[in-house]
Order: C-alpha cells, then structure tokens, then sequence
C-alpha cells in the first residue's frame, strides 16, 4: 500500500498533518518511510485528483476521507469532537488506516 499527503503551497497544516500522517501509519504497524508529500498546484490537477484540500490523507490512491465537496486549491477542514478542525483526530486517521488496508487486502 502506498501512501500520500496532498497539500497546497502555504497550507498551514501542512507540517502539522504530516507528523500527524506519520504518528497514525507508525502506530498501525505501516511503512511510514513510504509517505510522499505532493503539492497540488493548479485547479487542473485538483479536478484530475478529485482534491478536496489540503491536507488530504491518500492511501493506495483513495482519499481516506471521502468528500461530496467539489475539487479546489484550498484548505480543508475535518470534523472533530470539538467542531471543524484542520486535521483529523488521530484515532480516525487509524480508523480510516485499517479500513483501507483491509479494504486492500479483500481485492487481493
């Protein structure tokens, strides 16, 4: 399973959803040396991505959040317990993790 963080220039959760990304995969037990970092740069590609913002957490190619939002360069935001935040809880970050690792191992 390959794994990538989407981001856009001067997103300020960038840094943050990063470590974040790498605490999550660490803790499931996945490749966390395999996380690439892609900067989506132009409307075009975020169309062609189906990005919804930055950061998106992006497991064998899938979104692991999916959104109904239309594609865009701009910030995304997540729900949390406490309201709308930039990053998502750690533990839905696992949940959605083991999901699309089982999810990968059922189409093998």
């Amino acid at each position: 399973m390959d794994f990538e963080l989407r981001i856009i220039a001067g997103c300020p959760n960038s840094d943050p959803a990063s470590e974040l990304y790498l605490r999550a995969l660490e803790a499931e037990g996945m490749a966390a040396g395999e996380l690439r970092i892609r900067e989506i740069a132009s409307e075009d590609v975020a169309r062609e991505l189906a990005f919804h913002g930055s950061p998106t957490f992006v497991a064998s190619g899938r979104d692991l959040f999916a959104s109904g939002a239309e594609p865009a360069l701009s910030c995304r935001v997540y729900p949390t317990p406490e309201g709308v935040a930039g990053l998502p809880p750690l533990e839905d970050l696992r949940a959605a993790l083991r999901n699309a690792g089982e999810a990968e191992l059922v189409a093998t």
